[in-house]
């Protein structure tokens, strides 16, 4: 059975306001001396955040506290402050249609990723979600594959792995996993190029057909 491991930010839904709102608030409660502006966040979307706060606050802060006030105003405002993308919802049919089983898989907090998909209804499309902990556990792509492979009992050969930056590509790999890179999320230049990804889309609707060549799979 052909099986398909979701990124969600930046690959299924679009999270740019919520989430660069709540690390500007998170910056501004804890003193930093610069506050960004949004287009200068979004390396932000993807990696676990306590690494970008370590980026942006520098050696010495206390980056549990920023990672506490950011989720202060993400519960409260930032967590529903996103769109799924254009095509997504053709790219669920197209899959469904051969009987694929998905997943969602992301570094985002597991109780908080299960609201977002629960809101925007995209858990009426994948069988589980795969998410990390508060504490920062699975927030690492190649354990969280890992963890859901050993999960799902999934064939990595048969999966692929769809994601918008090179911490989903390395996790993949990582696991033995075929994959794919969106090129409509928030990768910097030239990010999924040095990943090396196996392939990569200009859009949602485009994933179906290069998931089935990929594994040489008959999509008829």
């Amino acid at each position: 059975m052909l099986t398909l491991f979701l990124d969600l930010d930046g690959t299924l839904i679009d999270p740019k306001e919520g989430i660069t709102t709540s690390i500007q608030y998170a910056l501004e409660k804890v003193g930093a001396d610069d506050i960004p502006d949004a287009n200068d966040l979004t390396w932000c979307i993807g990696p676990p955040l306590i690494s970008s706060f370590e980026i942006l606050l520098g050696a010495g802060a206390d980056l549990e506290e920023a990672l506490g006030h950011y989720r202060e105003e993400f519960v409260d405002t930032g967590m529903y402050d996103a769109e799924v993308y254009d095509g997504i919802g053709e790219m669920f049919d197209a899959f469904h249609q051969v009987e694929a089983q998905m997943f969602v898989a992301t570094s985002k907090p597991e109780i908080y990723a299960q609201e977002i998909i629960e809101h925007f209804g995209i858990h009426a499309h994948v069988q589980r979600l795969f998410g990390s902990q508060l504490d920062g556990t699975l927030s690492d792509k190649t354990e969280l594959l890992k963890y859901a492979l050993d999960e799902t009992g999934a064939d990595p050969a048969r999966s692929v792995m769809l994601g918008d930056r090179r911490f989903d590509i390395f996790g993949a790999r990582n696991n033995d996993i075929p994959n794919v890179g969106a090129l409509w999320g928030y990768a910097e230049e030239g990010e999924m190029h040095m990943a090396e990804a196996d392939a990569l889309a200009g859009a949602p609707e485009e994933v179906p057909e290069i998931v089935f060549d990929l594994l040489g799979l008959d999509a008829e």
